[in-house]
């Protein structure tokens, strides 16, 4: 079937966080996990290839809006997103996180 991997998610690999959320590409999908930090309006966001392999590990920083994000709530990652921005869709609002620094600098 030629749609895992861009369509439709492979098998979550053991080395990506069960809490992990595939989005769907054109040519390939992946996976990014998401976990708080203890810095203030700011998440660790891992991006992984369907396989496993870490793209990019780094701190996000939330861009206000006047909307609450609830990371214990159902969310997803939405287009476009990468290393240096993640856009998230939670209860029909659309919440920015930016870039802010690399793991390695904490």
């Amino acid at each position: 079937m030629g749609l895992i991997g861009t369509l439709i998610p492979p098998n979550l690999p053991k080395t990506i966080p069960e809490n992990s959320k595939w989005l769907s590409g054109q040519g390939t999908g992946c996976w990014f996990s998401m976990e708080t930090t203890t810095i203030s309006n700011t998440y660790r966001i891992v991006r992984y290839t369907p396989q496993g392999i870490v793209d990019c590990d780094r701190i996000f920083k939330l861009v206000e809006n006047d909307s609450v994000f609830e990371i214990g709530q159902p969310y997803e990652f939405v287009h476009v997103s990468h290393c240096n921005k993640c856009r998230i869709q939670q209860n029909n609002q659309l919440f920015i996180f930016n870039y802010h620094i690399n793991i390695d600098s904490l």
